[in-house]
């Protein structure tokens, strides 16, 4: 096997700004046997390019699994994206099989766990409201119907006011 030091590694398509990139052609290159997968990590690279430049931008979480025996096998984040997908998948089979990729079938699978980054929520103590929004939940708060069920509302929303009022 041939020492990575004096060539260039090979690039893995989506890694381009990292240098795991580098260290992952190192590492599959480390032993006779890692180094066999090197070929197919190569191909997945090349069709998940593909795939990308084929679909809309919004399909940019899709990322090719593995094409075996002409299926070609898409994840994604979410059943709502696959639902879109779905609908894609006639042009991205032809325009693959056009680029010279044996795909017959595609199949979209969705990802368990999520490699969409979660949005963090601002804490409650974090929210800023203007005195002209605490002014209109307070005036709601004295002209809801005093009810057995609106009492826990207006309760909840003198509250609210009391406390952003003090908040300033």
């Amino acid at each position: 096997m041939q020492s990575s030091s004096n060539q260039r590694p090979f690039h893995i398509y989506g890694t381009r700004t990292r240098k795991t990139a580098f260290e992952a052609t190192d590492f599959l290159r480390s032993s006779d046997r890692l180094a066999a997968l090197l070929p197919t990590v190569m191909r997945i690279g090349k069709l998940q390019r593909d795939c990308r430049l084929i679909l809309p931008p919004m399909y940019s979480a899709c990322e090719a699994l593995s094409l075996q025996d002409g299926v070609l096998t898409l994840t994604v984040p979410s059943s709502a994206v696959a639902a879109k997908l779905k609908q894609q998948v006639p042009k991205l089979q032809a325009n693959l099989q056009k680029k010279g990729w044996q795909v017959e079938s595609v199949r979209v699978k969705i990802r368990m766990g999520s490699s969409v980054p979660v949005r963090e929520l601002p804490q409650p103590s974090s929210l800023k409201l203007p005195p002209t929004a605490v002014d209109a939940f307070a005036e709601l708060g004295e002209t809801l119907p005093d009810t057995t069920q609106n009492a826990p509302l207006i309760a909840a929303i003198r509250r609210l006011a009391e406390k952003r009022r003090k908040q300033g």
